[in-house]
């Protein structure tokens, strides 16, 4: 948390503030107050305790778009997609958030950011709670709702903190002078304080929000079936946990069931779209479906769309989604260059080799909506140089609207020279590119297609302008499929009395949405997802007899790509150096352990602390 230090220049402005009141004139510093309004007097009203409210939501924005701890260094996502020896032999230098050496240490930027951002939330709804009993002139229903708003983003800021970094401070009322001390308290009693308000919450929410985007009791009664079977598994036996909490996570999950319809078509939660720029959707978009149970909002107004001003991601402000994931459409022979045909992308998030393996390309259609099998070209090109450096003398035209990059499916990869691009010496006038290839793999380095791995389009918002954000559709936090999965998870931990049925049933509702027209079909995933080369198939239908935990964070990693969840998945369920290990591609260098289940405390934290907050183990 922030402290506030004077700086040294403070001594001159004060010198020169007393020489100018000693050179004017007295009545030019007679005070005249316009007006006597101070936080003190305005959040006594009820129009002020309501702006009070409202100033919790922005940094939701901000929280949700620092990724990098939430994705990257599982086995869904790395930073950066070097990995693959190229036809020289060399890798990469890998980012630390994927190999986990000693630079993944208490000094990491996005480490202070987060929890900086965490706890600046965890004051504001603070200040929401203890300005509450002074508010007289409001209703006592809508006062304990807005109560209950402000209580239940606290539980979401103390759940993200307390998974990271296990015991924390958990300040419970308004800081309204500096200190020091600020204690970690067991992970166990944070836990207990979650679920005590969140209960509360429960009670006193809503069903339906007057504002789409505030808080409801649906989302109370969500971040509750999370946070139960997170406590069930009781990471360490220091969650304070037990089996019934299964049981509760079971209970919670039926209830957003019953409440929330899942979506007629995965790809109706997202932004429409087309993968061919040239033929755009252009029609409305529409981010409040009803699977949705709450969500960080965005608009089309310029002024209103930014991140939270105190703590700014990107000056343009609005969703970023859309750029953040890799790879990118930018440098596709025939593009324009810095438009919004293929906009931005940063590749902050890269999907391993592995996540694209875990589809059934054939039927599963969240692998079509996921990614851009296709690259096209957007203008014509004359005299194309496919091998600008050993061949300089090939030359092809390409026309608008032409491919010019295809990926091929990893169950379908490319076995003969007439199946390759010209750049390998076949007949196609664009480049055809394996799975196995992914990662700087291809057999050339310098093809003039620029290939590299499919684009991931999930989150892509068509008619934005170019840029790092700018996006104006609602960022999912919690949705009613997930429901299903936690269902599905605590079945398999030993919970009774599913209203659906058995972990399958529940599992199986969420794949059958996928396969669309083929519901009911049995979709084949890479047996070995980790070996990019390998067309060995297994089965990804769940019976009675075959639901793992394994299998459903499958699922989730098909179901929920990219969405702020994946490291909280694989640490709750112990899954996180398994997996890593085997799946994420950055082999050389790795250095993952137990240890990492833990973050570090920011070292900034700990030298601005009296008494010295402690670090965590192995740190």
């Amino acid at each position: 948390m922030k402290k506030i230090v004077f700086k040294p220049h403070s001594f001159w402005i004060a010198a020169l503030l007393v020489f100018v009141q000693t050179s004017c004139k007295d009545d030019f510093l007679v005070e005249k107050p316009v007006s006597t309004l101070t936080t003190d007097s305005y959040y006594k009203t009820e129009a002020g305790f309501e702006d009070l409210v409202k100033s919790c939501y922005p940094l939701l924005r901000t929280i949700h778009q620092n990724r990098i701890l939430a994705l990257n260094g599982t086995d869904v996502f790395t930073d950066r997609t070097g990995w693959n020896p190229a036809a020289n032999g060399t890798i990469t230098q890998p980012s630390v958030s994927d190999v986990y050496d000693a630079r993944f240490n208490a000094g990491m930027g996005s480490l202070q950011s987060l929890w900086q951002q965490l706890y600046a939330e965890i004051a504001r709804t603070n200040t929401v709670v203890s300005r509450a009993p002074a508010i007289t002139t409001m209703a006592a229903a809508l006062k304990d709702a807005r109560v209950s708003e402000a209580k239940f983003l606290r539980a979401l800021c103390l759940f993200y903190a307390v998974q990271h970094w296990g015991d924390i401070p958990m300040p419970l009322a308004e800081v309204t002078s500096p200190g020091k001390d600020f204690p970690r308290v067991p992970s166990a009693t944070v836990y207990k304080q979650i679920i005590t308000d969140l209960t509360e919450c429960e009670a006193k929410l809503p069903a339906t929000a007057t504002n789409y985007g505030r808080v409801t009791k649906g989302a109370a009664q969500f971040l509750l079936a999370r946070v139960y079977l997170t406590r069930g598994w009781n990471f360490n036996n220091a969650l304070g946990g037990s089996n019934a909490d299964f049981d509760m996570a079971l209970q919670y999950a039926d209830k957003i069931i019953d409440a929330y319809p899942l979506a007629a078509n995965y790809s109706d939660l997202f932004p429409k779209r087309s993968e061919n720029p040239l033929k755009q959707y252009t029609g409305a978009q529409n981010d409040k479906n009803a699977e949705i149970v709450f969500s960080v909002q965005y608009n089309s107004d310029v002024l209103t769309n930014k991140t939270d001003p105190a703590f700014a991601q990107d000056p343009a402000g609005g969703n970023d989604l859309h750029s953040k994931f890799g790879a990118s459409g930018e440098s596709l022979p025939g593009t324009k260059g810095r438009t919004s045909d293929y906009n931005r992308n940063l590749s902050e998030h890269n999907p391993t080799a592995a996540a694209y393996r875990m589809f059934d390309p054939d039927i599963d259609l969240r692998y079509d909506h996921n990614f851009v099998e296709v690259g096209y070209a957007l203008q014509a090109v004359n005299n194309f140089k496919p091998l600008p450096i050993t061949n300089p003398s090939l030359t092809i035209n390409i026309a608008q609207g032409d491919t010019v990059v295809y990926w091929r499916p990893w169950n379908k990869p490319a076995t003969t020279l007439a199946q390759r691009g010209v750049d390998l010496g076949g007949t196609k006038k664009y480049a055809v590119v394996n799975t196995s290839e992914f990662g700087g793999g291809y057999p050339i380095i310098n093809s003039g297609f620029q290939v590299g791995q499919p684009l991931m389009w999930k989150f892509w918002q068509p008619g934005i302008p170019y840029g790092d954000a700018f996006g104006t559709f609602n960022e999912i936090i919690f949705r009613s499929a997930e429901a299903y999965l936690i269902a599905a998870e605590a079945i398999v931990k030993g919970a009774k009395g599913g209203k659906l049925g058995g972990a399958d049933v529940y599992y199986n509702r969420v794949l059958d949405r996928a396969l669309g027209a083929k519901k009911g079909a049995t979709p084949l995933r890479a047996a070995a997802p980790e070996n990019q080369g390998s067309l060995e198939t297994t089965p990804y239908r769940a019976t009675a007899g075959n639901v793992t935990i394994d299998m459903i964070l499958d699922e989730k990693a098909r179901e929920f790509m990219g969405e702020y969840d994946r490291w909280f998945d694989l640490k709750r369920t112990g899954k996180l150096v398994e997996r890593v290990k085997k799946y994420n591609p950055w082999k050389t260098g790795q250095s993952i352990s137990d240890i990492h289940y833990l973050r570090p405390i920011p070292q900034s934290e700990i030298d601005l602390s009296f008494p010295k907050m402690s670090q965590n183990p192995g740190y």
